[in-house]
């Protein structure tokens, strides 16, 4: 009875499935973003959810919607972008950061970080805090890539609510920061403005994981919480990239849910610090 209803289930889902498959083909075909390979039930959920919001009753009508109205496209990228972050969030993972890899970051003469995927900036900006702090932001230069514009220009603006900076002060002193964390901003109303200075060895650029190619010769790439709405196709091209992007002895640091373990690239990687995600380059 239970593999019977299992089927059933299966069978009275394909046809939305099937949906959705056509609609993320027709959104790369026409604007070029590439989502096919996204995890199925993070696709399904923001698509309903969408449907929800507009009153469409299909995922038909909203595919046909989208070809032909552009500005409602962008109110779907909004919804399958991945915009769930925070300043030093994880605070562990800060602290292994600071206790592990700054040592060797140390050793370099210049350094070179990329922060892929980097949403509305706040990790960021807390690896440009740290860096400030052990005094190697005037030797590095950081990339930091998303597919959204929207969120690149939030990200590029560096204001943030004075509630999100309550936390985030939280996580600040939890990671192992040194100093004051209101030295790093200026408050304005109900808002925060980061420091300039935060900004100064900080590029912020278009980049698509999915479609685009490496940042080369990087000392540390930076992508939390991200590989997990990729199927594993996608996940293991993107470590690729990543593994490419490396200079040997160069870290990768990923979401405390992500994991290279089942990765063909599993051997070119060493665990640093496992359970936050941090491994190196072997070579």
């Amino acid at each position: 009875m239970v593999v019977q209803e299992l089927n059933e289930e299966s069978l009275a889902q394909e046809p939305l499935v099937i949906e959705i498959n056509l609609l993320m083909e027709a959104i790369y075909q026409r604007y070029g973003y590439d989502f096919r390979d996204y995890g199925k039930a993070h696709a399904k959920r923001r698509i309903m959810h969408r449907l929800a919001l507009s009153g469409i009753s299909t995922v038909s009508e909203l595919q046909h919607r989208i070809l032909y109205d552009e500005s409602f496209f962008h109110l779907i990228l909004q919804d399958l972008s991945i915009n769930t972050t925070e300043m030093f969030r994880d605070p562990e993972f800060f602290i292994s950061v600071r206790e592990q890899v700054i040592p060797v970051l140390k050793t370099y003469p210049f350094i070179k970080i990329w922060h892929a995927g980097c949403s509305t900036g706040e990790e960021v900006y807390s690896m440009a805090i740290m860096l400030k702090e052990e005094g190697l932001l005037n030797r590095t230069q950081i990339y930091a890539t998303d597919f959204n514009p929207s969120v690149l220009q939030k990200a590029r603006e560096a204001i943030y609510s004075a509630t999100q900076m309550k936390e985030y002060t939280r996580n600040y002193i939890k990671s192992g920061g040194k100093f004051s964390f209101s030295d790093y901003y200026n408050a304005r109303y109900d808002s925060a403005i980061l420091k300039k200075t935060l900004k100064e060895n900080i590029v912020f650029a278009d980049h698509n994981l999915v479609t685009d190619s490496v940042f080369g010769e990087m000392n540390l790439v930076m992508c939390r919480n991200t590989l997990i709405y990729f199927n594993k196709n996608l996940q293991d091209k993107v470590v690729g990239l990543f593994r490419d992007s490396l200079v040997p002895g160069g870290f990768l640091c990923l979401g405390s849910k992500e994991s290279i373990t089942f990765s063909p690239h599993k051997d070119l990687f060493e665990p640093v610090v496992s359970k936050w995600k941090i491994f190196r380059k072997k070579y």
